[in-house]
């Protein structure tokens, strides 16, 4: 960076979503006022992903020279960065005038309001994911960003995973059903196919469902095909089951609203294909209230789990419901679990498990932070497949949107890799109500 060095406040929902964020702020001063590294000690103990960021973050700053931290500020690493501890200042007459109750947002506040003031010529920013923060600091006339290293663009550009091509050749469509092995990509026109993008060919009544298979790097006919009795409804759900089905295919995204049918293709597909794996996992992240665990509600574990895993038992059901109880495809849903070749549970009681030729559904991905993501995926050992479900516009969680959520940043940096698909689905299939609903509403 030109000029002089900026000043970036952060503030402690930053680094419990990436605790490499320090990393971020190029020749650079990073300050941390005391009242953060209080709030990171209440996340010290605990499983899910932001106790293991407090913790990491935390062995950064051990590893750092003390003495220089709450006075000069330390070097960190390359880049010119230097992270300073601020331990006074957190009263400042200005910000207590307006909001009072002692509040350590109201401390951070005063620490940016302090250097803002103090330090002429020089940028000072408060970098924080909590919207609320942010609009107090612009009352006060403090400049304040949320931190998007991590994040994406504009998210209507999100990579769809399909495109309709009009006006291709009625040739190529006869082509494309009469040649099991597709015709090369120079052949069909298609301008910047993705390696493993669907197609929807259309010349007049002609139409043909395609995609680009990256193994082959031709372009071939997909079929409709149904998976453990769940037939696809449409076309994009055609896509998504020959995504989730592909062997050559070991990561996956479904992306959609309520009522499209992610999760239900996702598990009918790891049934389907079952005989390839060890083991189908399904998995979802627990949205703790107030940040507390699991344990502070009542009952074992298996009673705890219930009220977030309901939705995958719901789905399950759905499947066991297209044969009759007397049929083998029936029994086997409940063999597979009683056995534990079927498996669900939540996302932070997989931490130390192997992951070898597995079926891994992690769904509700939209809540995951894009370290998590990584996480989830370098676990991945020999013969194992990943597929991450859920909806970025849904988001659970207070510092994570449509654009910095886990799911969005993977379909935006995986698109173009030749072991990845990705499909959008937008047609909802629950039923004409719910899909009035989800428009409409």
């Amino acid at each position: 960076m030109g000029g002089k060095r900026k000043y970036f406040v952060l503030d402690t929902n930053v680094i419990l979503h990436d605790y490499n964020c320090v990393y971020s702020f190029l020749n650079s001063d990073v300050i941390l006022p005391i009242t953060v590294l209080e709030e990171l000690d209440q996340f010290k103990k605990g499983h899910q992903q932001i106790h293991y960021n407090a913790r990491e973050f935390i062995r950064i700053l051990d590893g750092l020279p003390g003495d220089k931290m709450i006075g000069t500020g330390a070097p960190l690493g390359k880049g010119g960065t230097r992270i300073r501890i601020m331990t006074q200042h957190l009263h400042e007459e200005a910000v207590e005038a307006v909001f009072t109750g002692g509040k350590a947002d109201h401390r951070i506040l005063s620490v940016v309001h302090f250097l803002a003031r103090t330090e002429a010529g020089r940028k000072v920013v408060l970098v924080t994911k909590d919207v609320n923060l942010r609009l107090k600091a612009r009352s006060l006339g403090i400049n304040a960003q949320d931190y998007l290293s991590d994040g994406i663009g504009d998210v209507r550009d999100l990579y769809t995973g399909k495109r309709t091509v009009e006006g291709v050749s009625a040739d190529l469509i006869d082509r494309l059903y009469a040649d099991s092995e597709g015709v090369s990509v120079d052949e069909t026109g298609l301008d910047q196919a993705m390696p493993n993008e669907y197609f929807i060919l259309r010349n007049g009544r002609k139409s043909a469902l395609a995609c680009h298979e990256a193994h082959s790097g031709r372009v071939k006919r997909v079929e409709v095909q149904p998976a453990y009795g769940i037939r696809p409804r449409n076309a994009e759900q055609t896509f998504a089951l020959h995504a989730l089905c592909h062997p050559q295919v070991q990561l996956a995204t479904l992306s959609g609203k309520a009522g499209t049918g992610k999760t239900l293709l996702a598990l009918a597909a790891a049934l389907e294909v079952r005989r390839g794996f060890r083991q189908v996992f399904l998995a979802r992240p627990i949205i703790p209230l107030s940040n507390r665990d699991l344990g502070y509600l009542p009952g074992d574990l298996e009673t705890k789990m219930d009220p977030f895993m309901q939705p995958l038992f719901d789905n399950l059901a759905v499947i066991r419901h297209q044969f009759g109880e007397s049929e083998e495809s029936h029994k086997r849903i409940g063999a597979m679990l009683e056995s534990g070749k079927l498996s669900i549970a939540p996302l932070s009681y997989i931490r130390g498990r192997s992951l070898e030729r597995i079926f891994f559904i992690v769904d509700e991905a939209q809540n995951l932070t894009p370290h998590e993501v990584k996480t989830i995926i370098t676990r991945a050992g020999e013969g194992t497949k990943v597929v991450f479900t859920g909806d970025p516009f849904q988001i659970d969680t207070p510092y994570l949107d449509a654009r910095s959520n886990g799911l969005t940043y993977l379909i935006e940096r995986m698109k173009g890799q030749k072991l990845y698909a990705h499909v959008m689905l937008e047609k909802g299939e629950r039923s004409p109500l719910a899909e009035l609903a989800s428009n409409l509403l």
